[in-house]
């Protein structure tokens, strides 16, 4: 238990110092961003307090509001996706999320990109949605959360092969 709280920790820490520090910088086309420090709330282990996971999800969003200056808005689309999780990885996996069985990081391509794309796609229209918070932009809106998403997949899955330990 005390080894899993040590994972958790560093990746937290780790998280959020890459997104602050490197993906914060880039913009590609002044409007796809990746939002790295989602794969803390993917990759959160399945079998948890879903009270405790949701606190902190939100100390996630929010260390990153503070050091974004960005007004809560990484906060609320980080307890919206924390709060979906548990639907999402039902849809995903299924049966294996039933018995908890699963470990995102041994599992199907295909399950794991398709949880991987709702999490994050949700997860963006909430912040994107907050921080334009226009409805006359939905274009924009939809366009930023579109084309965000789709990088922060990219980036998360090579970053899932990079860092996946080989059996």
């Amino acid at each position: 238990m005390n080894n899993q709280i040590f994972i958790q920790t560093v990746r937290f820490v780790a998280l959020v110092l890459a997104q602050v520090f490197v993906f914060n910088k880039i913009d590609l086309f002044g409007f796809i961003s990746p939002y790295i420090y989602v794969l803390f709330i993917l990759l959160y282990p399945v079998v948890t307090n879903q009270i405790q996971f949701i606190f902190i999800s939100f100390l996630l969003g929010l260390s990153l509001d503070f050091f974004g200056d960005s007004g809560g808005i990484h906060a609320a689309a980080c307890l919206t996706a924390a709060y979906v999780r548990p639907f999402l990885l039902k849809f995903a996996f299924g049966v294996s999320y039933e018995y908890n069985t699963v470990k995102v990081s041994n599992t199907q391509f295909g399950s794991r990109l398709l949880y991987f794309t709702l999490l994050i796609v949700i997860h963006h229209l909430v912040l994107f949605s907050l921080e334009i918070f226009n409805l006359e932009n939905i274009l924009y809106i939809l366009k930023f959360a579109l084309f965000s998403s789709v990088f922060t997949i990219l980036i998360s899955m090579v970053i899932m092969v990079i860092f996946s330990r080989k059996k």
